[in-house]
């Protein structure tokens, strides 16, 4: 790749909003569209050029949206189709594109398809979803689903087993019935012609099931692990995102992100390959699974964090082996994931500034697209003041229910305290833009509740100090903006066993970019024969002290080659 035939896309930063969260603007306790418009000066500011939105469409809200009853209508909790118009028009005036989520793995069992389609076996929508009969008076396969419990949900009047790999009521389309697939092409055509600009696409590597639905290779303990391995990158699913290509995407100039669980290497060279013929880039799990429980009973539920070592050699694998062939997504939070300050860097309040800002530099100076997640660029952190009774998140709820109360593999204080450190709700807590009533969020009370440090951590505080982690992320976004190495060089890890520090090297034609990360809390010294003509690109300390290393010190050295 040259800086010549760059894409908008390769040199876009995303900013991720979870509008449920994000901005009341009626008072009701939850985040709206016209939330989201009232702060699109904010994300101008910051200089991220995308703005994706998390699920805004009818829904019931057994996953927070992810359970979508009507594509083409929007959830009256966030306003209504003309409020979602006005937010995209005044988004484009400001220069801002907007991705949506589209979720077409599964749909709501409240979705007007399912309803028809659980009516009786000949109903001609029938084929929309995956049903399946008894074997032996049990479920038709061993998979699990990602909410806990077995994938498949028996239906009394018509006596047979629908799929449904989340939750219940989020049954599985059928990606085999091309009437099913010519009606989504349908709707996302729909979108296009409204104008937006991409798609994020949920779950995507599931929509193609094994032939025959056979057993996944897994022990049946491992709840959270099956269906993923039984399923992921199916045999049809290049297949459909070609067809997917041809009949929507090819009609404008899109950007599409497709979430690939369970993707490997080979598969994401396919996804995101550089001749367009799928998708622009893919969300891969590896490097935030790698802090998983060593019991595949518990799956994710854990609380010690990942070495050094291991993520540096994560990382760099997606960064030497896409070089060239496809294209990288870079992220560290989203709506599923812990804060990354709490998980990479630390909260205490010494230090969480000043690591918030060494977790941005180390990788938004990797190559691929940068995602940054509402709240990452203040450095909001986990939500400890949380309990049981606070969680809304049904993939919490049901692993204490399965994991605590049922199967009885762990108990209460433990899971809460891996809960703590691992649960989506850390990321969905209101955001925190003042130091007042409900953070700035709303004057009623909030869906979720608030994590109680806003009062130190807010927007408004953020603002008025010019060394901030906002600023940081501010400048992170203007040089990637600024210098097409950081899109177009090759990269070149340094010292992979090193436990402490993470360096890399951005590689150009004729000049190198030497990025440095000390991931503790304690000094230490590294000599990395820095020349003498280098200039310091940014820097989470004021001043450079050369080969040592302050807490948690990021740095950056540009020079010639």
């Amino acid at each position: 790749m040259t800086k010549e035939n760059i894409k908008w896309w390769q040199k876009a930063v995303v900013y991720q909003i979870y509008p449920r969260s994000f901005q009341d603007s009626n008072n009701d306790g939850i985040g709206d569209l016209k939330g989201v418009e009232q702060h699109l000066d904010y994300v101008k500011k910051l200089g991220a050029d995308v703005i994706w939105l998390n699920p805004v469409y009818n829904s019931p809200n057994k996953d927070n949206g992810y359970d979508i009853s009507d594509y083409q209508s929007i959830n009256p909790e966030f306003g209504d189709m003309a409020q979602f118009d006005h937010l995209l028009a005044e988004a484009h005036e400001r220069g801002l594109k907007i991705v949506m989520d589209l979720v077409v793995n599964h749909s709501s069992d409240q979705h007007k398809w399912f309803i028809e389609s659980r009516s009786s076996k000949d109903n001609d929508k029938r084929d929309f979803y995956i049903w399946r009969d008894p074997v032996d008076g049990h479920e038709p396969n061993n998979w699990g689903s990602f909410f806990s419990g077995p994938a498949w949900k028996f239906d009394e009047k018509t006596g047979q087993y629908y799929l449904h790999l989340f939750a219940e009521g989020q049954p599985d389309l059928n990606w085999a019935n091309p009437k099913m697939r010519e009606t989504i092409w349908n709707m996302m055509n729909w979108w296009v012609d409204k104008g937006i600009d991409g798609f994020r696409m949920d779950v995507i590597s599931l929509i193609s099931k094994p032939d025959g639905l056979p057993d996944g290779k897994v022990p049946k303990g491992d709840i959270y692990g099956n269906s993923n391995r039984a399923v992921a990158n199916g045999p049809h699913v290049h297949e459909y995102l070609q067809e997917m290509r041809n009949k929507v995407l090819n009609n404008a100039d899109m950007m599409t992100v497709g979430e690939a669980s369970g993707v490997d290497i080979e598969n994401a060279k396919e996804y995101a390959s550089n001749d367009g013929k799928e998708l622009n880039m893919v969300f891969q799990f590896e490097h935030v699974e790698l802090d998983g429980n060593p019991d595949p009973a518990l799956g994710k539920w854990y609380d010690q964090r990942v070495s050094l070592p291991k993520l540096k050699e994560n990382l760099s694998k997606w960064q030497y082996e896409l070089d060239g062939k496809a294209w990288n997504s870079l992220y560290w939070n989203n709506h599923d994931q812990p804060r990354a300050v709490s998980r990479y860097g630390s909260d205490k309040p010494e230090f969480r500034v000043v690591s918030a800002k060494m977790v941005g530099t180390l990788l938004h100076f990797m190559q691929g697209t940068p995602y940054i997640y509402q709240g990452e660029e203040i450095g909001m952190t986990n939500a400890y003041n949380l309990g049981w009774d606070d969680f809304n998140d049904i993939e919490i709820l049901n692993a204490r229910e399965y994991l605590v109360n049922k199967d009885h593999l762990i108990d209460d204080d433990t899971l809460l305290r891996y809960v703590h450190y691992k649960g989506r709700d850390n990321a969905r807590t209101p955001m925190q833009w003042t130091a007042g009533k409900n953070a700035g969020f709303t004057d009623g009370t909030p869906w979720l509740k608030m994590n109680d440090n806003f009062g130190e951590i807010n927007v408004e505080e953020a603002l008025a100090d010019k060394d901030s982690v906002f600023y940081y992320y501010q400048k992170l976004i203007q040089l990637r903006h600024e210098l097409p190495i950081i899109t177009t060089g090759h990269y070149q890890l340094l010292d992979p066993e090193d436990e402490e520090v993470y360096t890399y090297k951005r590689i150009g034609d004729d000049e190198e970019l030497l990025v440095i990360n000390n991931f503790t809390e304690s000094e230490q010294s590294r000599d990395y024969g820095v020349p003498a003509n280098a200039e310091i690109l940014i820097s989470n300390y004021p001043d450079d002290q050369g080969t040592t290393l302050r807490p948690f010190e990021a740095k950056v050295y540009r020079y010639k080659n």
